[in-house]
């Protein structure tokens, strides 16, 4: 059996394209395949923290002390009730971390040196970042092997996703050089729309095989799920949307097996 360590940022410096459910929802179908899953949440509305089921105004430790180094990741790390994974969590005291980092030693790798101690206990650890490039996005791209990348089929979506590449490969050069892109995710799918084929035809082109077979459709179970603190697994196992993070979930792991075992062979 392939053991596998990986560590994803969910990210997109657009807004609403679906970060956070998705990274709840992938977070949720990882746990049903059987893995070891740590949810990061890194930002500051604590959304993913939320629709986890957990109560973003009564926590006591959350991943802003441990990136200012008032606790460890264990001691911050909480159980998500409903989705049955472990939770890293996040409320408006995150704000302020951004700030305290930049007088801070080595403020890029915050979160890195926080999680080495804790990544070794889990299959997958996904990070939800904050829908901007600021010092908590660079601070998952510097952490993470991969980024995943949910968008819409949309023409703005291609305008803002050349500038996330472009800051991708710089980092990759600068701070980690171990950073790629993972996948590219359609969100919020709608094949009946013309533009929306035509925009999944052009990233399919571009990105070949990086782009995802999967595609979440728009999904009105999917978006009331977070309002109940659960997964969309939990919430209606058989919605449209429960059923597509399943299938994203199963794409990941065989590509990261196959990437092993060629790894393995060489």
């Amino acid at each position: 059996m392939l053991t596998l360590n990986k560590v994803y940022a969910i990210a997109n410096q657009k807004g609403g394209v679906g970060k956070t459910t998705t990274c709840v929802n992938l977070a949720a179908s990882l746990v049903a395949t059987k893995k070891r899953v740590l949810l990061i949440d890194l930002d500051p509305q604590g959304n993913a923290t939320m629709g986890s089921g957990i109560d973003k105004a009564e926590l006591e430790l959350s991943i802003y002390d441990v990136l200012v180094g008032n606790c460890t990741s264990q001691e911050a790390i909480t159980a998500s009730p409903s989705g049955k994974y472990d939770v890293l969590p996040a409320n408006g005291d995150l704000t302020a971390a951004e700030v305290e980092m930049l007088s801070l030693d080595h403020k890029e790798r915050r979160l890195h040196d926080a999680i080495e101690s804790v990544r070794g206990s889990y299959d997958y650890v996904v990070i939800d970042c904050p829908p901007s490039l600021n010092m908590l996005t660079l601070n998952a791209l510097a952490t993470c092997d991969g980024v995943i990348i949910p968008m819409q089929c949309e023409y703005y979506a291609l305008e803002g996703l050349s500038a996330l590449i472009n800051t991708i490969n710089q980092i990759q050069q600068v701070l980690n050089p171990r950073l790629k892109i993972e996948g590219i995710l359609r969100t919020m799918y709608d094949p009946r729309s013309s533009l929306t084929v035509d925009v999944s035809n052009q990233l399919s082109d571009y990105f070949g095989d990086k782009l995802y077979r999967t595609c979440v459709p728009r999904n009105v179970r999917l978006a009331e799920a977070p309002s109940f603190g659960q997964p969309a697994l939990v919430y209606d196992r058989q919605s449209k949307g429960a059923i597509a993070y399943l299938a994203l979930a199963g794409e990941l792991i065989r590509r990261n097996e196959a990437e092993a075992k060629q790894a393995a062979e060489a």
